[in-house]
């Protein structure tokens, strides 16, 4: 079974929608044969890189609301991620561009280290407060994870992967992509949100069994049986 997550590394719902696949995932008897591709997506494709702005200040522009409305607001979903055993830090979290971490987790992936680097963007993101559109913080991270520190910085430095990043933006538009995270399985079914475990299992079981059922045989014949004429083991009749 293939999963495809799109996902944004500054979307707390797809770090919360993770966690909730991945207890799903613990209890299913196949998850050995489950494998997951990671798909680019920018909540906010025109994001500064650097500004000066709360992410509450960002929220209440957004959502035309308050910034204590924001806090509120933002109280909840850390409250839902304390749930699956993670840890928002929004007081000092640093709003920024993805686009740069996208392209290096599409190194990663090339090297066979898309899931290693797509936890540890949003663990620094959300839990560590740290400044993932710092192209300088791009490189350790990359490096830490066992990348080419070379490499990296010549990912970073160029337009590396960005074909591969847009690819993935334009299949989320072609397949009517809104929001994330948004999870395909087999191609066949989507499930939007963050979702219960209990729907990811769900739908877990749902497709294993129609991908794995035998084909059911309906068996045509003529009603005269010695107009029937076939081979066997045996003879042929």
């Amino acid at each position: 079974m293939k999963i495809e997550i799109w996902s944004d590394y500054v979307c707390p719902f797809c770090y919360i929608g993770k966690r909730r696949l991945e207890k799903a995932l613990e209890d299913f008897p196949h998850k050995d044969e489950v494998t997951i591709e990671y798909k680019s997506f920018e909540l906010d494709p025109n994001a500064k890189r650097e500004t000066e702005l709360s992410i509450y200040e960002i929220l209440a522009k957004k959502y035309g609301m308050s910034v204590e409305e924001a806090k509120r607001m933002s109280a909840g979903v850390a409250k839902q991620a304390s749930e699956v055993g993670l840890q928002f830090n929004f007081d000092t979290s640093i709003p920024t561009n993805t686009f740069d971490a996208h392209r290096l987790a599409k190194y990663a992936e090339s090297k066979g280290k898309a899931k290693g680097m797509t936890e540890s963007l949003l663990k620094a993101h959300f839990t560590e407060s740290k400044h993932i559109g710092d192209k300088d913080f791009l490189k350790e991270l990359g490096v830490s994870l066992g990348l080419d520190s070379l490499e990296v910085e010549e990912v970073l430095a160029g337009d590396a992967y960005e074909k591969d990043v847009r690819f993935d933006q334009r299949e989320a538009r072609e397949i009517g992509v809104q929001g994330v995270p948004f999870f395909v399985l087999n191609s066949k079914y989507a499930i939007s949100g963050a979702q219960p475990p209990e729907v990811f299992s769900e739908a877990l079981a749902k497709v294993w069994e129609e991908e794995n059922e035998k084909p059911k045989l309906q068996n045509f014949e003529s009603k005269n049986k010695s107009e029937t004429s076939y081979c066997s083991d045996d003879c042929c009749e």
